[in-house]
């Protein structure tokens, strides 16, 4: 299969993945916010709920196995992978709204992860990184199909490790100081409600992964 028609099955995937992560969310929320989502979260059954860490965790293997098969080498099965995610991730959102008229803005709250602790920030905090992660992925494979140098230097790697540490941090801190507060970890995840998104810690994390990408591209340009 020409690499192609490999990037366009990887977009149809992807988006279909989209769609079958929203429509498991329209179910959720049909059973715990009949009213429409809001914090705090309800507390789930504790099968549904690791059922549902679960379900996270099978999603990224899924989203990781299609980068696998569908690159050449190891920096285009990264590349395929990061992209994969970051489309399927943009059309969560889109088929959301969609169906449920949902989020609001790209400012609303939402929860992003589940593992290890809970993930919150606004819509536009993910989005964004996802936008990142396709240009990432979009310089790997113009570099492979120089056939230049595609590798990620050490130096880099670094960067864009710092990078996301940031970023997930942005998305963490607020919900891990305020259950530090708390005895009961279960009582802190039933009563949180997010009111104070750490903007300056996201900026700075977008900017080193941006830079991360500025690095590579121009080390690895052709003269």
């Amino acid at each position: 299969m020409s690499h192609q028609k490999r990037i366009i099955w990887l977009t149809i995937f992807s988006i279909a993945m989209g769609f079958l992560e929203a429509a498991v969310v329209v179910y959720l929320r049909e059973l715990y916010y009949p009213e429409g989502f809001n914090f705090p979260l309800t507390s789930m059954d504790i099968h549904v709920a690791l059922t549902e860490i679960g379900r996270e965790a099978a999603t990224v293997i899924m989203l990781l196995g299609v980068g696998m098969l569908g690159g050449k080498t190891p920096y285009q099965r990264f590349s395929f992978f990061i992209a994969s995610f970051a489309i399927w991730d943009i059309f969560y959102y889109v088929f959301l709204k969609i169906i449920l008229d949902w989020p609001a803005s790209l400012l609303t709250w939402d929860i992003l992860f589940l593992i290890p602790v809970p993930w919150v920030g606004p819509v536009i905090t993910p989005v964004l990184i996802s936008i990142t992660m396709l240009i990432l992925a979009w310089a790997i494979n113009v570099r492979c199909l120089q056939e230049v140098s595609h590798s990620v230097s050490r130096q880099e790697w670094l960067i864009l490790i710092t990078g996301s540490l940031l970023v997930v941090g942005s998305w963490t801190i607020d919900y891990i100081t305020f259950s530090m507060q708390r005895s009961d970890s279960l009582l802190a995840f039933s009563s949180y409600i997010p009111k104070n998104y750490n903007w300056f810690v996201f900026a700075m994390g977008e900017f080193t992964l941006l830079f991360a990408i500025y690095k590579f591209w121009i080390r690895t340009k052709t003269k």
